[in-house]
């Protein structure tokens, strides 16, 4: 993998915001993954973006994407399926004109698709098994359109995790995994202590939290490292908070949003990926890359 000098690995940040900030609306059930039917050249510009910004990963449009949802909004199968694949082509295009750089197929949680804030909850009152149903044939998709791996991300619950990790194993495809939190706990209010565990297996490359607040990232990376021995990954949002019935961020205006000032302790702490997501964008990413090159 393409590094910075020290070894961290620079994340890109958020793509809905990047795409809201250039006049998109995103209100949708399919939020950014709309775009991959209606505008694929704006994701794409996105991605660029970024990695001009310094990022050395562009994590792909397909968090929301599934084939469920893209059936709720009208669209068949065989072309859901072609979209969600299509991901993952339009940041593999991109990165054609960066050598060295990365694509991560973005795997979101089964509350995503609900498009209720259920992503920020867990414990969606499913089986395994449907599940199991939801995410494995999407992985699969997304797997053979050819990633350099799978960004396992906004993780709610240990039960959700047990599932993907299962499917990470038959699979044998390399991923990164991150829960979202709340403090030192999953949305879903389990022990983050317990929840490490389960995504210690040898095709996760490494594991943290994203989509939380920034001053929840140094002790989830201690937590990360101390229960798994490997790399951590953190990319926490802005620190503003997600109205699900409105479909809308928050300010809270004493959340710390320097990202970059916050890094060397990350990285202290164990961190080898940092980046950002929702309400990060590039300018906040090139800050990011510009601290670690001066470190």
């Amino acid at each position: 993998m393409s590094k910075a000098s020290d070894g961290l690995i620079i994340l890109d940040g958020g793509l809905s915001n990047a795409l809201e900030d250039r006049g998109h609306d995103l209100s949708d059930a399919l939020w950014s993954a709309r775009l991959l039917r209606d505008d694929p050249a704006e994701i794409a510009a996105v991605h660029r973006a970024y990695y001009e910004a310094g990022a050395m990963v562009a994590t792909t449009a397909s968090y929301q994407a599934s084939v469920v949802g893209f059936e709720r909004a009208g669209v068949g199968r065989d072309e859901a399926e072609r979209l969600i694949a299509s991901s993952v082509r339009i940041a593999r295009e991109v990165r054609e004109e960066f050598p060295g750089r990365l694509v991560a197929a973005s795997v979101g949680p089964y509350g995503a698709m609900l498009a209720d804030g259920s992503e920020y909850r867990g414990r969606y009152g499913v089986s395994a098994e449907v599940l199991r149903e939801f995410h494995g044939p999407r992985l699969e998709l997304l797997m053979n359109a050819g990633p350099d791996l799978l960004a396992v991300e906004t993780i709610p619950d240990t039960q959700e995790a047990e599932v993907l990790v299962g499917l990470l194993v038959e699979l044998d495809f390399p991923a990164w995994f991150s829960y979202s939190i709340a403090g030192t706990h999953t949305r879903a209010g389990q022990p983050l202590t317990e929840a490490f565990t389960i995504p210690d297996i040898g095709q996760v490359v490494a594991v943290g939290i994203n989509c939380c607040r920034p001053d929840d990232v140094q002790q989830a990376v201690e937590t990360a490292v101390a229960v798994t021995g490997k790399p951590a990954i953190a990319y926490p949002n802005s620190g503003e908070s997600w109205d699900a019935a409105n479909h809308r961020w928050t300010t809270t205006p004493t959340a710390p949003r320097d990202l970059a000032a916050l890094a060397a302790d990350w990285m202290q702490a164990g961190a080898a990926y940092l980046g950002g997501c929702c309400r990060v964008g590039p300018v906040e990413i090139r800050a990011l890359a510009d601290a670690i090159i001066r470190r």
